[in-house]
């Protein structure tokens, strides 16, 4: 069984950064993708930022220009720099991880962000 374990939310004020971690409990599959995503009460979970095994990462629009995703596929360890927070940024933040084989399908148990105005 692995097991994602999220680090590095909290509460910051409207402007700032954090940067949150997410690294699997073992290193028994290959991820293929990595990724963040988040959900604010009352909304659907969204896609925050993915990165492949080859480095290619993609955004949400909200977030360009001001989120950083980036990985050690050797750790299985994915990292999000968030800078120039925003209080709509406020969620709980998922990690999600995806290997070659379909059935490595996991997520983390979600860490909360709170940007205050």
């Amino acid at each position: 069984q692995v097991q994602l374990v999220e680090s590095g939310g909290g509460l910051v004020k409207a402007g700032g950064s954090l940067q949150l971690s997410c690294a699997a409990s073992r290193n028994i599959f290959t991820p293929y993708e990595m990724g963040w995503y988040r959900q604010a009460p009352g909304d659907q979970r969204e896609v925050v930022a993915t990165i492949t095994r080859g480095g290619s990462a993609v955004y949400a629009d909200s977030v360009k220009g001001r989120f950083t995703i980036s990985a050690d596929s050797a750790k299985n360890t994915v990292y999000l720099q968030m800078s120039s927070l925003k209080p709509d940024d406020t969620a709980v933040y998922y990690c999600h991880m995806q290997g070659i084989l379909a059935r490595d399908d996991y997520w983390g148990q979600g860490t909360q962000v709170t940007v205050s105005s």
